[in-house]
């Protein structure tokens, strides 16, 4: 009868054990935490709605199909984009890199094994059977804690990852609109490369029947010679253009002989105004959100700093002993528990404490010092939108229609036999020019637009290396009692 009301505590015992084990069961996600990824990217990728590498291989075969269709037609910036995020080796090692943390905080809460010890000791009348099973106390009353910590440490890792992407899709829009503008320089170029030729071969035909001097006929040389000069710097400018947008896109091979768009697009009608830019960079941005979780995970783990250090090593174990005689008569069984307590003569945990206070005070000016970084990234990147936009439009309303109408003026002239013909060739050179300049006043524009929204809604490279460790730490900062 002793024997039953010894063994059913227990059993109620391991049994409650085993229920607390299932209960704090962590999983790992199956997508590799890159729905987490979308939904933070959601509207912050260039203005495009992109999906990220899926981990399925059917999806990825989709995938792969769907980019060979979109490079088989004209790439626009909203195709790069899309592409950038499905192709990118980078983006891919970044989420893989993802998977393992979560696998890895996954083991961190997984319960440590149980320690079974058994012994058998033998003495000339009697023999002892000796069976132990120990395990780790404090593992399981801070599991909901660790539970809850390492959650908040994925969830950064994840804001980080998101980072990633939400870079790479505004990387893949300014390496779009660098390759077509340096494509429409080019073809600006060609055409000042050709009145350059047909000016010099003129020349070279009046010098031949004496009718122009040798000085003019070197001068038309030069000019010819400089807009070679010219169009093979712009030509070289194109072909590093588009090998860098090659390397964005995570393409190579046959698949580099796509197309581009022919122009890039228009200048918006009004400018982007400048009202609530820091509240919303304040509230929106990627780096912003990360730094605010890192503190309050810092903050809630601080209170346990000093425990952890002190009770680290709280152990608990079940004895039973057997011993008969060895005849095999006389039975007699003990059962018991067996608690193991550190006694903090020495270390009080204070160091600990000082430790996570200081962590704590630390992650707080780096949440300050990423917020004034986003405030004076988007003011500056604003700045910068605004003046691009006015030059742009400058170029496109101004410049370019000045030097439309000293061409035609001019050609009026020709006709009219009041203006030479080296007067048409300048005047047609020079209009190319203003093309060119305008060309690249609008390439600044968008680019400036690009940084503006990254700023807004996203994040920078300065404050993300300043950030929480990295998310592969995370096994070890759950296991570190």
């Amino acid at each position: 009868m002793r024997r039953r009301s010894v063994a059913r505590p227990l059993r109620i015992a391991l049994a409650s054990l085993a229920a607390v084990a299932l209960t704090g069961c962590a999983t790992v996600a199956p997508d590799g935490l890159r729905s987490q990824v979308a939904s933070h990217t959601a509207g912050r990728t260039a203005g495009v709605a992109a999906a990220l590498p899926a981990t399925d291989p059917a999806a990825r075969a989709a995938a792969q199909q769907q980019i060979q269709a979109w490079l088989a037609e004209p790439l626009t910036a909203d195709r790069a984009v899309r592409i950038a995020l499905l192709q990118n080796p980078g983006l891919q090692a970044r989420l893989a890199g993802l998977g393992m943390a979560d696998a890895e905080r996954v083991q961190a809460l997984t319960l440590p094994n149980p320690h079974l010890s058994l012994a058998r000791l033998v003495s000339p009348h009697e023999r002892e059977i000796e069976r132990s099973l120990a395990f780790g106390l404090l593992d399981w009353i801070t599991l909901p804690w660790r539970s809850r910590w390492l959650g908040q440490q994925m969830e950064a890792a994840t804001l980080e990852a998101a980072q990633d992407a939400v870079r790479l899709a505004a990387q893949a829009r300014r390496a779009w609109v660098r390759a077509v503008a340096a494509e429409q320089v080019v073809a600006a170029h060609e055409r000042m490369h050709e009145a350059a030729e047909a000016g010099a071969e003129l020349a070279r035909r009046m010098a031949q029947v004496g009718n122009w001097s040798r000085l003019k006929h070197a001068q038309e040389q030069t000019v010819l010679a400089d807009a070679a000069a010219q169009l093979a710097r712009a030509r070289l400018a194109a072909a590093l253009e588009r090998e860098q947008l090659h390397q964005v896109l995570g393409i190579w091979g046959p698949a580099t002989a796509y197309r581009l768009a022919d122009r890039l697009p228009d200048l918006p009608a009004t400018p982007q105004a400048a009202d609530a830019l820091e509240t919303t960079a304040l509230r929106e941005r990627l780096d912003v959100r990360a730094a605010r979780l890192q503190l309050d995970t810092d903050a809630e783990r601080a209170g346990w700093a000093r425990a952890s250090a002190v009770f680290g090593d709280i152990g608990l174990a079940y004895q039973r002993h057997t011993k008969t005689a060895r005849d095999g008569s006389h039975p007699e069984v003990t059962r018991g528990w067996e608690l193991e307590l550190p006694l903090p003569l020495f270390d009080w945990g204070s160091a600990a404490r000082t430790r996570a206070q200081a962590q704590v005070e630390r992650q707080a000016a780096m949440l300050q010092s990423t917020a004034l970084q986003a405030r004076t990234e988007v003011r500056s990147a604003w700045l910068t939108y605004r003046t691009a936009y006015d030059l742009a439009r400058q170029q496109r309303e101004e410049v370019v229609p000045l030097r439309q109408l000293i061409a035609d003026e001019t050609t009026l002239r020709y006709n009219g036999m009041l203006a030479s013909v080296w007067d048409l060739l300048a005047a047609a050179r020079a209009s190319t020019q203003a093309v060119a300049q305008a060309t690249e006043a609008q390439r600044d524009f968008w680019l400036a637009e690009a940084d503006l929204q990254l700023a807004l809604t996203g994040t920078s490279g300065a404050a993300l290396s300043r950030l929480a460790p990295a998310a592969g730490g995370t096994a070890d900062a759950g296991k570190g009692h």
